[in-house]
């Protein structure tokens, strides 16, 4: 890793001083409205917050209030934080310190990786984020390593390889902090790998635990798998950050789709992937789970994000899952309390039984493990994908960017050579006519949908929401956009010059509230999204923030 101006890093940080984050801090995050210490803008992930100043009747008077150059045109997925007046925001090939204000740039590290680690990266060459902890800054790197540095001066600190890249690995998670203890979670789940969730010292880079995702055999879980060697190469890839409740020291995780996608081949319901998982942040044992979709054929991660929350006084985690249902279930035990469609076209299951927590699957699922050929909904890219949903606490509503993209799958025989693909499936995707993705606001028990937005190309950016009674996300054709959060009336438009699949925050700082984000979509997304008009609108990265004219 190679620092970029190490004497102007030195002498901005003087100028601009970097506060240790201590545990309660980031416990407390959503209670500082001047500090964005955390993923999620909250161990919860809510990616709300109680600042209103922007709101729905002045939204409209935003305005850039700066915009620094990422250098880099691959897809930007960072969730930017800010401590003390400087902002942290990363890129896949480096890790970048800003005034918060002006947008300047502190101090800047180089990411330096085998020139072949983005083959064995599937599904875009990103990184969404980093973590603070007592004036330490972490990341992960494409290269599957874990990395501390001095968050005054970007100094690298320590360096840990979790595994050899080679064989299909890698991270893009933006690390969850508890505790001095440093979680991440590997990607690879169309690469025949074992997946699992691991935890750092903070202070040594030691590793600390690491649980794997798919049990060999004789541990729990392992009697869920045929007594093949299937289990090796038995995915379950965990690339997206977990949430944490601090009062039942519970870290909670999602974990991916099984390996191959050819379900026939692995009878069982392939625990622990496509499930959702409690974890013990000091040892990383299983304390409960919870499996979306048993014996998975299509792809259908649960690795989306965790949002805690109160419904009725109950402490809950709610999750819109990429098989088209949106999941709510108690905190402590993992007892599922709905499961309702979010998606309009949802055929490889009726519903969930709220008794049993399965789904009732119909014949297209049942086909598709005996080698027919098929068209399922949602498609692989899910109901969802990655792009994370916001929970409003003063409307109860959650915020979603929807897809309705299909997918024709044929089961084959899979063929592992480590690092290629691993599918077992031939498939392609079915597009609809008219519009391919909505923003629903939905009422997160009954499912029913409060208003949306629709659009040709499905939205991938994050959404966020505010006290101020605005939804604000982003479109692929570059478009900030800003809704009420009760109507769905477009309240603001800007846009950016490029794609937009990165998560939205915002700030208090000086008596100006900012609205920040990553912007730049990569040439992944065209495909995903099956649309050439994507063409018209360039890569290129960029952070944008914006705050009310005067």
């Amino acid at each position: 890793m190679k620092s970029l101006y190490p004497a102007i890093a030195v002498a901005l940080a003087l100028s601009t001083p970097v506060y240790a984050q201590s545990a309660d801090q980031l416990v407390n995050d959503t209670a500082t409205p001047g500090d964005v210490l955390t993923y999620g803008m909250g161990y919860g992930q809510q990616r709300y917050s109680q600042l209103d100043q922007i709101n729905a009747d002045n939204v409209g008077q935003l305005t850039p209030a700066w915009v620094y150059s990422l250098d880099d045109s691959r897809g930007q997925e960072s969730h930017p934080l800010v401590k003390d007046g400087v902002m942290y925001v990363t890129t896949h090939r480096s890790t970048m310190a800003l005034d918060a204000k002006s947008g300047k740039q502190i101090w800047k590290n180089l990411i330096e990786y085998p020139a072949e680690t983005p083959r064995v990266a599937c599904c875009g060459i990103v990184n969404r984020g980093a973590a603070l902890y007592e004036g330490k800054l972490f990341r992960t790197t494409l290269d599957a390593n874990v990395v501390a540095m001095d968050a005054a001066t970007g100094e690298e600190i320590w360096k840990t390889n979790s595994i050899d890249f080679k064989n299909g690995y890698s991270f893009t998670v933006a690390p969850l902090v508890v505790n001095g203890v440093v979680i991440v979670g590997i990607s690879g789940g169309e690469y025949g790998i074992r997946g699992y969730i691991e935890a750092y010292d903070a202070e040594t880079g030691e590793q600390l635990w690491r649980t794997y995702t798919v049990p060999a055999p004789g541990e729990p879980g392992s009697e869920t798998w045929p007594e093949t060697d299937a289990w090796e190469r038995g995915g379950g890839p965990a690339w997206l950050t977990g949430t944490y409740d601090a009062d039942l020291d519970t870290v909670y995780w999602g974990t991916g789709n099984a390996g191959s996608w050819n379900a026939g081949l692995r009878p069982g319901d392939n625990l622990y992937t496509t499930s959702i998982l409690a974890l013990n942040p000091k040892t990383g044992e299983i304390k409960w789970h919870y499996q979306t979709t048993p014996n998975d054929p299509f792809d259908y991660d649960a690795t989306n994000e965790l949002v805690l929350a109160e419904l009725d006084g109950q402490k809950v985690i709610m999750q819109a899952n990429r098989n088209g249902f949106f999941y709510v279930l108690d905190r402590e035990s993992g007892k599922l309390l709905a499961a309702n469609k979010f998606v309009d076209r949802v055929d490889w299951a009726t519903d969930i039984d709220l008794e049993t927590g399965r789904p009732n699957q119909t014949e297209v699922a049942t086909a598709a493990r005996t080698g027919e050929q098929v068209e399922f909904w949602p498609s692989a890219l899910g109901g969802k994908n990655w792009s994370p949903i916001s929970y409003n606490q003063n409307t109860g509503l959650a915020y979603i960017n929807t897809q309705n993209i299909g997918m024709n799958y044929k089961a084959v025989e899979p063929t592992y050579r480590a690092g290629v693909f691993y599918f077992g499936a031939e498939f392609s995707w079915s597009w609809p006519e008219g519009e391919r993705g909505f923003l629903r606001a939905i009422d997160p028990m009954s499912g029913e949908v409060k208003w949306e937005s629709g659009t040709d190309i499905p939205r991938y950016a994050g959404i966020m929401s505010t006290a101020g009674n605005v939804v604000f996300t982003g479109q692929q054709t570059g478009e900030f956009e800003a809704f009420h959060a009760e109507t769905g009336e477009k309240l603001y438009e800007f846009n950016v010059g490029t794609g937009i699949v990165g998560q939205p925050m915002t700030w208090e700082q000086d008596g100006d509230q900012y609205v920040a984000l990553a912007v730049g979509s990569g040439a992944v997304y065209t495909l995903f999204s099956g649309d050439e008009r994507l063409a018209a609108t360039p890569s290129g990265g960029a952070v944008w923030a914006f705050k009310l004219s005067k």
